[in-house]
């Protein structure tokens, strides 16, 4: 997430970003007796809240015999309580003016949200907190279906989704990050509603859930009525420790899929440390030399070269395992070698020289600009506080752009040398 902008107006927005950094950005964290996280961010700029709810369970805690379980009860969830009918809390929340009322499930967590005014928060918690101890789920089987036939739509069905999902269980060989978080075909298909409920009751609970507010709200006002909604439900069991930890890698592994319905891409992947390393900043240094119109993989491989349309490359930050990625869309008829050999030649360049003063002081000018424009949009923060306290602290979200000036090209360098290997590198090609 790296932006460009002209000399002019990045030196005005250089000033006002070392202002509002030089400000003092304050969360408020309690954590209640029942064990239940509360993230509070207050911000007037709007007389709006973004309000989300974590639950810290995911794909990554299933087994591949029910995979798909923790999606399948984010749809569960919407199905109502004792007291609401299916289609009641969808109606409460659109008729308080609530919007992007949505939910999702990653590998970590499964999160529920919806933007309120200011005077509707507590319908939220309201709201919430019923789902929390009394939900429903009724029509799980016609509901499973549903998840089945998503599955088909946007993976089964689609040569590039099946293609990448392969590429993933490639990448990781124990650590259960492997699992789609939707489910295998198979797996979907034998979930069962007691499975989904013994889940739910175990683990949709306060000691494994995150609530964050951010805007338009008093922190010494909610919280009283935070304690007041969630306080009282018991905080649930622990999720079990994930103990299989990642083999090293024994080589290269590679995948070719051969298809003429799909433009032709080449991914090479790597597996990098989990969050905590400081080689992660390093190698999201890396992604801004790289990606962008205005970087190498770019220049060379689209302007130069013309093998591609596209070129870019990802730092992906996570717990335990993170992951630095490079895909390259290919020009019809372009040579797939070619462009993959262009792409290790810039690594290695990585690699043997320094990044040049210019380009390391533009990625961190651009990490400041995206940090500061991701500060406007509560929404996002609201989300991004409940990601990053996910995976150890909402602060690492908030300081983020400062641990990338405490970075030296020579660390940088460092990292490329230790990751960008043919050992460690998952590769594929998506050709005619």
């Amino acid at each position: 997430m790296h932006l460009n902008f002209p000399k002019k107006i990045l030196f005005i927005l250089l000033i006002g970003i070392q202002t509002i950094f030089s400000q003092d950005i304050k969360v408020r964290k309690e954590v209640l007796e029942n064990g239940l996280t509360v993230l509070l961010y207050e911000n007037k700029q709007a007389p709006t809240v973004a309000c989300r709810l974590f639950y810290l369970t995911g794909s990554v805690n299933e087994t591949p015999g029910n995979a798909g379980l923790a999606h399948m009860l984010e749809h569960g969830l919407f199905k109502g309580t004792h007291k609401l009918q299916p289609d009641e809390l969808w109606s409460a929340y659109q008729e308080a003016g609530g919007t992007g009322l949505n939910a999702f499930t990653s590998t970590l967590m499964t999160a529920y949200f919806v933007n309120l005014p200011r005077n509707k928060v507590e319908l939220f918690l309201w709201l919430e907190a019923d789902r929390m101890q009394n939900a429903v789920l009724r029509d799980f089987y016609p509901e499973r279906d549903v998840v089945r036939e998503e599955r088909r739509r946007n993976y089964d069905d689609i040569p590039r989704g099946r293609y990448r999902e392969t590429l993933r269980t490639m990448l990781y060989e124990a650590y259960p990050y492997r699992i789609p978080t939707i489910g295998w075909p198979s797996s979907i298909e034998n979930l069962t509603q007691e499975q989904a409920e013994e889940h739910y009751k175990k683990y949709y609970k306060p000691r494994n859930a995150i609530l964050v507010f951010a805007g338009d709200f008093s922190a010494d006002s909610i919280l009283p009525k935070i304690q007041l909604y969630f306080g009282n439900i018991p905080a649930g069991e622990p999720l079990p420790e994930i103990t299989l930890r990642e083999p090293e890698q024994a080589g290269e592994k590679r995948l070719i899929v051969r298809r003429t319905d799909t433009p032709p891409v080449v991914d090479i992947i790597f597996k990098t440390p989990g969050i905590g390393d400081p080689a992660i900043y390093a190698l999201d240094i890396v992604e801004g030399v790289l990606n962008g119109r205005s970087g190498r993989l770019y220049k060379r491989l689209v302007e130069e070269e013309q093998l591609a349309t596209s070129a870019g490359a990802g730092n992906g930050p996570n717990k335990e395992i993170s992951t630095f990625s490079i895909s390259v869309a290919l020009r019809p008829g372009a040579s797939a070698e070619k462009a993959e050999a262009i792409v290790w030649e810039e690594l290695e360049k990585l690699k043997n020289e320094l990044v040049n003063e210019r380009e390391f002081q533009k990625v961190l000018n651009n990490a400041y600009a995206a940090q500061v424009r991701s500060l406007t949009d509560m929404a996002g923060v609201a989300t991004n506080l409940a990601w990053y306290e996910m995976f150890g602290s909402y602060s690492l979200y908030l300081n983020w752009a400062k641990s990338l000036e405490a970075v030296s090209r020579e660390a940088v360098k460092e990292a490329a040398g230790n990751y960008f290997t043919k050992k460690n590198a998952v590769i594929g090609w998506l050709i005619e």
